[in-house]
Formats: C-alpha cells, sequence, structure tokens
C-alpha cells in the first residue's frame, strides 16, 4: 500500500466512503505544490472523527475531491487544559500558539493585562496557525483559539472547577512547587513581558483556585515561559500518552 505523504486538515465530517471536496487552496496545495494524483493517498483529519486514509478521486487545478477508505487513528483528545497568555510581537505569539497545541492545549486563551504590550489580535490567523500544527505534529485534536479579552473580565467568570497554575516572576527563586489539586480541569496563566502588576498579582494570589509556581529566574521570554509551563504541568498532573 503505497503511503501517504501528505496529511490535511478538513472541516468536512469523516467516515468509511466519504467523500471530501477541496477548496481551491487545498487543491492548489495538493495537485500543485504536492504533485498528487488520482489514486494517491492522504491523511485526513477535523478535530473530531480522527484521522483517515483517503484517496484522490478527483483532481484539477482549482478544485477536487478525495474519498475517505479507513479510520488509521482514533480522536485522541488532549487534556482539559488551557493555556492564558498575554500577547507578544507576531512572531512569538504564533510560537505560542503552535507549541500549545502541539504540547496539548485544548483552548488556548489570549488575554490583555496591564502591561500588555499588543492591543489586538488577528484570531483567524492564529486558528490557522494551531491548524499547522496539528498537521505537522499527527494530532487529531486542534485547540480553540478564543478572541482576546481582558484578564480580570476572565477571572471575574472563572468556572468553580477548573485549577489555574499561576506561573509569577516575582517568585522566582522560591522553592514552592506545582501542588496536587482535586479535579482534572486546569489552565496555565503566562505573563506579558513586562510581568504582572501588582494589583494583578494580588488578586490572582486571592484566587481560589489559583495555585502560584515559580519557572525560575533564567525563563524570561513568555513564549519560553509557556512551554516551560506547560512541561511542569505535564510532569506534575497530567497524563498524554
Amino acid at each position: 500500500m503505497k503511503q501517504a505523504k501528505v496529511r490535511l486538515y478538513v472541516e468536512q465530517a469523516l467516515g468509511a466512503g466519504q467523500s471530501v471536496p477541496l477548496e481551491r487552496d487545498q487543491a492548489h496545495y495538493l495537485f500543485g505544490v504536492m504533485r498528487l494524483a488520482l489514486g494517491d493517498p492522504v491523511l485526513l483529519f477535523n478535530g473530531r472523527d480522527g484521522e483517515w486514509r483517503a484517496v484522490v478521486a478527483e483532481a484539477g487545478k482549482r478544485a477536487g475531491s478525495l474519498a475517505c477508505e479507513a479510520q488509521t487513528r482514533p480522536l485522541q483528545p488532549p487534556p482539559d487544559l488551557w493555556l492564558i497568555f498575554a500577547p507578544i510581537k507576531k512572531a512569538r505569539t504564533d510560537f505560542i500558539v503552535e507549541k500549545a497545541a502541539e504540547m496539548g492545549a485544548a483552548r488556548i486563551l489570549p488575554v490583555q493585562t496591564d502591561f500588555t504590550n499588543s492591543e489586538r489580535i488577528r484570531q483567524d490567523r492564529l486558528q490557522a496557525h494551531a491548524v499547522e500544527a496539528a498537521e505537522q505534529c499527527g494530532g487529531t485534536f486542534v485547540p480553540e483559539v478564543a478572541g482576546l479579552q481582558r484578564l480580570d473580565r476572565l477571572l471575574a467568570d472563572w468556572p468553580d472547577d477548573r485549577q489555574l497554575m499561576f506561573c509569577d516572576e516575582a517568585e522566582a527563586g522560591s522553592a514552592r512547587r506545582l501542588g496536587a489539586a482535586s479535579g482534572d480541569k486546569w489552565a496555565i496563566l503566562i505573563g506579558p513581558e513586562g510581568g504582572f502588576s501588582e494589583a494583578e498579582r494580588a488578586r490572582l494570589a486571592a484566587h481560589p483556585q489559583t495555585h502560584v509556581v515559580s519557572l525560575g529566574p533564567r525563563i524570561l521570554r513568555a513564549d519560553t515561559a509557556a512551554v516551560a509551563a506547560m512541561t511542569l504541568w505535564q510532569q506534575a498532573l497530567g497524563d498524554w500518552a
């Protein structure tokens, strides 16, 4: 059996015998860039139905279709983990979203803090980065990238059953560690480049679901902090097996 060399995210439902029409950009990528032909295999996923092997049924410069044959992997949802971060420079924000998708975040929430440098984001572009990351890393799930919202409003509506791992730069050098807590719903909060304001730190420290941790004195960049925090959470509480 010929091995698939392309993995593609689609919106359509996937199942045995299902026909999947291609959008213009997808057709250009498969037939113009990757040079696939009739009968060539493609791996498909939609974030809901697992991964499926399909073959090219129709091929054209601007359109085409794929035919699903068999499921190659079931849906593998990540832990119920949110990553909350303050947007920074464009390329590094892209990096945070990509790594969060690759490392198993279920939801990605950009927030506006007192010291956030960026006042707006392109939600659709960041969602596309999450899709691309899932395509490249072999994931079957794509996390939602939420719209930008203020941190204080997010905390005001915080669910009672979700724990919050607050990565506080002011704790650098302390011996505090992430402790076990009841429930399997978690969120990680990464601050802006300038850190959190005193008012934000006080509010977060007083929040009943907050677990304050330090990532160490050398983790100063927000993108590095996101990767370090997700790794710490996984080692202490998570399970991505």
